[in-house]
């Protein structure tokens, strides 16, 4: 009996004293948006509504809004359950395109994750803070765009990335996000707060996502 309780009380450390790791997405208490004729390949076509002078390029190999953001894949939220809220696919198969240009870096994606959007996560996490090595930042919510049918979500997030001999560089992005059910659209625009190039439009990002679920659903 005394090995059998030593081997229990082992068991029990490993699994307490693990690393923390990030949240997967949660489901939601309301059922899913439907997705049924959602074509992930459809995204190129809201490359149209870029305006002139932007650059395209394919997806970075991490496509996340978390690494869109700037921070690298050792990232950590604090409170740690508005994680999902950066990686609403939970690093599932994704499909879309980059471009920059003088208003910032745009992304456009399309993800095959059957994820829904969970009320009390969003009711939880109006503002909330992240960090990974040097860099560090504050994701606000805000209104998301009205897609017919799936659920959205909006963000705000304002990054801060500190290098050698303490100089400062600093973003701003947003992105928006809908939940279609067996897939997840998000559009994030990626400026410089400090640029004096002229910047996208009010809304251009939020307008961009509706647009992207128009374009996936033919």
């Amino acid at each position: 009996m005394r090995v059998f309780a030593w081997w229990v009380a082992i068991a029990f450390c490993v699994a307490a004293c693990s690393p923390v790791q990030a949240p997967a997405p949660t489901s939601a208490t309301s059922p899913p948006a439907v997705s049924a004729g959602v074509d992930p390949l459809r995204v190129e076509r809201v490359r149209a509504d870029l305006p002139t002078g932007y650059e395209f390029t394919p997806l970075p190999a991490r496509a996340e809004p978390i690494a869109l953001w700037g921070l690298g894949p050792q990232w950590t939220a604090d409170p740690p359950a508005c994680a999902g809220l950066g990686d609403p696919a939970g690093g599932a198969a994704v499909h879309g395109w980059s471009a920059s240009g003088p208003g910032g870096i745009v992304y456009a994606v399309v993800a095959d994750a059957a994820v829904a959007l969970d009320p009390a996560t969003v009711d939880a996490c109006g503002s909330w803070q992240l960090s990974a090595g040097h860099t560090a930042g504050v994701v606000t919510l805000v209104d998301p765009p009205v897609v017919d049918g799936a659920p959205t979500l909006g963000t705000f997030a304002d990054v801060t990335t500190t290098v050698e001999g303490g100089t400062e560089t600093h973003s701003h992005a947003e992105t928006f996000v809908a939940y279609l059910g067996e897939h997840v659209a998000y559009v994030t625009v990626v400026t410089d707060p400090g640029s004096s190039a002229q910047a996208l439009g009010p809304g251009f990002a939020s307008d961009l996502l509706v647009k992207t679920v128009a374009a996936v659903r033919g």
